[in-house]
């Protein structure tokens, strides 16, 4: 599961691509971070939440493409340095029909 603001999003179909993780599914999310302000005057509120369009994209496939494409997005932050890094996690499907 890959996760990135939406302006990275042709960014990480091209790691799909050069993983060759051929078949993946992307959704729209609205991403929210939280931030306190330092000066409390600075906001009526305790909290000012910041929303982003983000990108989720998911995919079913091999350990070894899996180890591929999380190499890729390690060097892709690596690279691009940005305050909304792309995030990979991979979590295990016990069952499935």
């Amino acid at each position: 599961m890959i996760t990135s603001v939406k302006e990275f999003e042709k960014d990480v179909c091209k790691l799909f691509k050069k993983s060759k993780i051929e078949t993946y599914s992307t959704l729209d999310i609205q991403g929210n971070k939280i931030q306190k302000p330092i000066n409390i005057q600075d906001n009526w509120f305790s909290a000012q939440r910041d929303t982003m369009d983000s990108k989720l994209f998911f995919t079913f496939t091999s350990k070894e493409l899996i180890d591929d494409i999380l190499k890729e997005v390690e060097t892709y932050n690596k690279e691009k340095a940005s305050n909304n890094p792309v995030k990979a996690i991979v979590m295990n499907v016990e069952k499935h029909v």
